[in-house]
């Protein structure tokens, strides 16, 4: 099927999707949950052909740790698929109820968005999350994974549509198997024919799709989070925060990418920073750091590495630190720790990002670990969705007006 049929049929499906029971898309889940582990011999052999690949084109070792799997992630991810299942069905949901003085019934309703089309790269998990996230919410997807996980990508939703079709129309789900860039520039396009855009992956990739689409878009995923070290902060607490922060997986949005340390204490912290990270992160930071500790020299602040590299400065107070943040952030995920209860407070209500820490890894900016079962990215904008976005967020709502005859 030509990709622009795709596009069509998925229009097709969206439809049908409206008339679902919840019954029967928690079924499609179920069955998808136990097609995926049913499968992970083939899903593992497809990965390995797209690891081998990826090191031929000597793609970075973080990238090729997102891009690959393992049968233990394919049972977590089918868990997930599990848990999504379990959660409230966000259609249908009546927000209000009223009579008008003219007499007529007005409801307002949740409804699903319609066609989604999201545009990724390197994590084939993605193609799991979205799928199971869009078909409880009964949305039907278009997705345009990044060809370094093609194989995969192809496999999986092979799995996954065999798994549906019993249940939903098995176009519901779909892969777009094109992997020219001009795909993304003429997907991001169909204003009408798809209802939502979503890109997850590079700075460049978001970029290039937010400057470009002419169908409604969440920005998502650019993440330059930051973790300020108040003088008042537990040092033991500060090192599990940043290691944590920056170690679990570094090439993820979530991961911190720049540390501020209050000057009252940067003599102190810095070297604890430095002998924690024992050169497993490359430290960079300005002329008044590199007097603490040896480090490389920064040219410019703002960066988003996906990797284990971490910027470093030195700020007086807290004034200086949140100017910093504002500056230099992407108001995806940033972090205080601190013993302050003012600076707490001072922090939570000035911080202006989708998700506020106090004293906790900003790696917890997750749909998962937000309780909502998966997510279909992180959305650094205001309008619409914040933050993790799940099922809640992939819905808009409609006015069910009932009357008796009434006339204006």
């Amino acid at each position: 099927m030509d990709w622009m049929d795709q596009v069509d049929s998925a229009r097709v499906a969206a439809n049908k999707l409206k008339l679902n029971t919840t019954e029967e898309k928690n079924k499609a889940l179920e069955a998808m949950s136990k097609a995926l582990v049913t499968h992970v011999d083939e899903i593992l052999e497809a990965n390995k052909i797209d690891l081998e690949n990826a090191k031929l084109n000597n793609i970075a070792p973080v990238m090729l740790k997102r891009l690959e799997l393992t049968k233990e992630k394919i049972v977590n991810i089918a868990n997930d698929v599990i848990s999504v299942s379990k959660l409230d069905d966000p259609v249908n949901k009546v927000l209000d109820d009223y009579t008008a003085k003219s007499g007529i019934r007005i409801q307002k309703v949740t409804v699903p968005l319609g066609v989604i089309g999201v545009v990724y790269e390197s994590r084939p998990n993605v193609s799991v999350d979205i799928a199971t996230l869009c078909i409880k919410s009964g949305n039907a997807c278009l997705l345009k994974g990044g060809k370094e996980a093609f194989i995969t990508n192809s496999k999986l939703v092979e799995i996954m549509q065999n798994a549906i079709k019993d249940y939903i129309d098995i176009n519901s789900v779909q892969l777009i198997k094109n992997n020219s860039r001009e795909v993304v520039k003429e997907l991001i396009s169909l204003k009408g024919k798809i209802d939502l855009v979503v890109p997850r992956g590079s700075k460049g990739l978001i970029n290039f799709v937010t400057e470009n689409t002419l169908v409604p878009c969440i920005e998502t995923g650019a993440g330059v989070c930051h973790i300020y070290v108040d003088e008042s902060a537990d040092f033991d607490m500060a090192l599990n925060i940043i290691k944590n922060a920056k170690l679990s997986n570094p090439a993820v949005c979530n991961a911190v990418e720049c540390i501020l340390i209050n000057a009252k204490i940067a003599k102190t912290f810095l070297p604890m920073v430095k002998d924690m990270f024992n050169g497993v992160v490359k430290l960079i930071g300005d002329s008044e750091v590199k007097k603490i500790i040896d480090c490389e020299l920064i040219k410019d602040y703002g960066n988003e590495y996906d990797d284990l590299v971490l910027d470093i400065k030195i700020v007086k107070n807290l004034e200086e630190a949140m100017a910093h943040i504002e500056k230099y952030g992407t108001h995806h995920s940033d972090c205080i720790v601190t013993n302050d209860k003012a600076n707490m407070e001072i922090f939570l209500n000035t911080i202006d990002s989708a998700c506020v820490y106090v004293n906790a890894s900003t790696r917890f900016s997750d749909g998962g670990c937000f309780g909502m079962g998966a997510e279909l990215g992180i959305s650094t904008q205001k309008l619409h969705a914040r933050g993790p976005m799940a099922l809640k967020e992939m819905t808009t709502y409609k006015y069910k007006v009932t009357g008796h005859g009434e006339i204006r």
